[in-house]
């Protein structure tokens, strides 16, 4: 990094591109491809230097119908879709206005339906189906279940180019395989730690697969939870690629309604806290605000899950980029 005469910073790196989706041209379905990455400078300052992408907006998809525990404001504002994986992604994208849609093998977890592999293949190919918008294909954060399943998604989604995960520091090797053969982008996890983070990079990128199809998710916190100390990390992270990190220099996604709906915040009913403010916005809130703060962070993919944050969210996108 330097400095202009006038004060502004001048970044020797930038940000790596990774496309996501296969439309007809590439072999694919997906009626368009998402490119995220490019950025040469810090998060919407356009005087420093060029962010040729702006970030995405997807929303989560479970595949099955979501716990007992989610709040009733969220559920009512998805409504009966949420009883098919296909019928919720068709309204995502159609109604709610999603760009991806990250579908969550949640139904394949030990301790939730333990869903086969083939069952979850099967539902992939459902979702393809009902939207033609690149897909994020989750596993359910069991590493022997899902080095189970996801080499089966992944197969039954080659060719779409898929952004899958996730990979890790102690599991990654059944995974990379997989998106290698069948053409795919991989998610690296890690916990809130750049050397961690760097390190599965290294790992992954030492199995041959490419940077251009790597993004990282440094797991995040919502709004009270850590998120300042989410936000200092990620930007480290985004400074370190703009000086010259190849390792570093990877777009990131952030599970933002997954974190901000967990929050008791978000979660407490008006006879629980009265005080808190109505229930109906107080949660809508709480995800918008952790998605704005991780957006300034730099972040590349932020999954959502409340329609009204959706739009909140691209609408403000839409006046940083202005």
């Amino acid at each position: 990094m330097s400095m202009i005469d006038d004060g502004r910073e001048q970044w020797a790196a930038s940000v790596n591109e990774v496309t996501i989706g296969a439309t007809s041209e590439d072999g694919g379905t997906r009626g368009s491809a998402v490119t995220i990455g490019g950025a040469k400078a810090l998060p919407f300052i356009p005087s420093e230097g060029q962010a040729p992408r702006k970030p995405v907006v997807a929303m989560e998809v479970f595949d099955c119908e979501p716990p007992a525990d989610w709040p009733a404001p969220l559920l009512e504002a998805l409504g009966d879709v949420v009883k098919s994986p296909a019928e919720w992604a068709k309204a995502c994208v159609e109604q709610f206005g999603a760009e991806m849609i990250c579908l969550t093998l949640v139904g394949t977890h030990p301790d939730s339906e333990n869903r086969s592999a083939d069952e979850a293949a099967a539902t992939v190919k459902a979702v393809l189906e009902a939207v033609d918008v690149p897909l994020v294909i989750w596993g359910c954060d069991n590493d022997e279940k899902d080095n189970e399943v996801l080499p089966k998604c992944s197969q039954a989604a080659a060719g779409e180019k898929c952004l899958f995960g996730t990979v890790k520091e102690d599991n990654y090797k059944t995974l990379v395989a997989s998106c290698l053969a069948d053409g795919h982008a991989i998610v690296g996890l890690s916990p809130i730690d750049i050397n961690i983070a760097k390190q599965v990079n290294i790992l992954v990128s030492e199995m041959g697969f490419p940077l251009d199809r790597i993004v990282m998710y440094q797991t995040t916190g919502a709004l009270g939870y850590g998120i300042e100390y989410t936000y200092s990390i990620q930007e480290r992270g985004r400074v370190a690629a703009l000086s010259g990190d190849k390792m570093m220099a990877l777009p990131v996604i952030c599970m933002v309604g997954q974190e901000a709906w967990r929050a008791k915040e978000s979660k407490a009913t008006n006879e629980e806290q009265p005080g808190w403010g109505d229930e109906k916005t107080r949660g809508v809130f709480w995800e918008i605000t952790t998605a704005t703060a991780l957006l300034q962070a730099g972040s590349d993919i932020l999954v959502m899950r409340h329609p009204e944050a959706v739009k909140a969210l691209r609408d403000h996108i839409d006046t940083l980029t202005a």
